[in-house]
């Protein structure tokens, strides 16, 4: 259970980022978001909007919806969790039980992708960037997420321009914090298994053997292939970001559009059937997010280990 009171702890730390990128975006759609306003009903075009409406300022942070919703959700796990492991019991039951079986599973699930090794050193991050997703998706699906909030009269119609709360993942400053997160704790990983020189000769190496002009040539080639691949791990948290972002951005605009269809009195029918996609798509995209940084993690961390097998076998065949 030590596993699970880390992992939750560690839910703020990982939305600090996010706060801070929403605290410059935000400014650079302020004066869009004011000139929404501020035109009227006339002027208001239905669609969650691509930005997240500021909320409150603390300091030099804008505080966006997408924000206040990441970190109520963060801290009701947190809470969770300490409720979870108040009274420790030999046996567990109800909710030490469950938390219990979410770190195991979790764990034996990582550990048969990448290996025992690996699991101790990243579990941490891999299972609270699955469990932070996978809330954070879900609980922006409850009521009143994106519909309590300030908005203008149009007609008979209130048309919300601000809400109060919205899906954290909808908002590309979240998806984009995690993902740098992730290439930070991945450029650690990689120096901390492979070592400086490790690190570079995994991306610029040449593999196999060869000698004279064909070395020279396998050096040029290998050279380009690993400037390609530098490019390749830099693109890595652009399209971990979108790929998230992307598609809870897309599930909250289809409900926000059937509820609009619906009118006034069938709003709330039309959007229904779409909510059991959407709680399939939470999860779905918080394994992929988590599956794929766990193998960018393997690849980068085993291939030293690959090499010092190799080394030990011919030592042993020479004795």
């Amino acid at each position: 259970m030590r596993w699970l009171i880390s992992i939750l702890s560690l839910l703020l730390w990982v939305g600090v980022p996010g706060a801070a990128l929403a605290a410059e975006h935000g400014a650079a759609h302020g004066g869009a978001e004011a000139a929404h306003e501020g035109g009227g009903a006339e002027h208001h075009t239905s669609g969650l909007p691509s930005y997240a409406p500021k909320i409150f300022k603390l300091g030099p942070v804008e505080f966006t919806n997408s924000t206040i919703m990441m970190f109520s959700v963060a801290l009701g796990l947190i809470l969770a969790a300490q409720l979870a492991t108040r009274n420790m019991q030999l046996v567990p039951q109800g909710a030490q039980n469950f938390a219990e079986w979410l770190v195991e599973a979790l764990y034996e699930f990582l550990e048969g992708i990448i290996g025992s090794d690996l699991v101790k050193k990243t579990f941490w991050f891999f299972a609270t960037v699955f469990i932070m997703i996978l809330a954070t998706n879900w609980f922006g699906l409850i009521p009143g997420v994106g519909t309590v909030g300030w908005g203008v009269q149009n007609g008979d119609e209130f048309h919300i321009v601000r809400p109060l709360l919205r899906g954290a993942n909808a908002d590309l400053n979240t998806t984009l914090a995690m993902s740098m997160v992730f290439f930070a704790c991945w450029v650690f990983w990689a120096i901390q298994s492979n070592g400086v020189g490790g690190f570079i000769s995994h991306l610029f190496g040449v593999k196999g053997d060869s000698s004279g002009l064909m070395k020279i040539v396998m050096v040029l080639v290998f050279f380009a292939v690993g400037i390609l691949e530098v490019v390749s791990i830099l693109f890595r948290p652009v399209s971990l970001s979108f790929r998230l972002y992307g598609n809870i951005f897309a599930g909250e605009n289809m409900l926000e559009t059937m509820a609009h269809l619906g009118g006034p009195y069938f709003g709330w029918l039309l959007p229904l059937p779409f909510y059991g996609m959407e709680l399939l798509v939470g999860i779905v995209q918080a394994l992929v997010f988590m599956l794929l940084t766990a193998v960018f993690t393997l690849l980068i961390c085993t291939h030293d280990e690959e090499g010092h097998g190799h080394g030990h076998e011919k030592g042993e065949e020479a004795h």
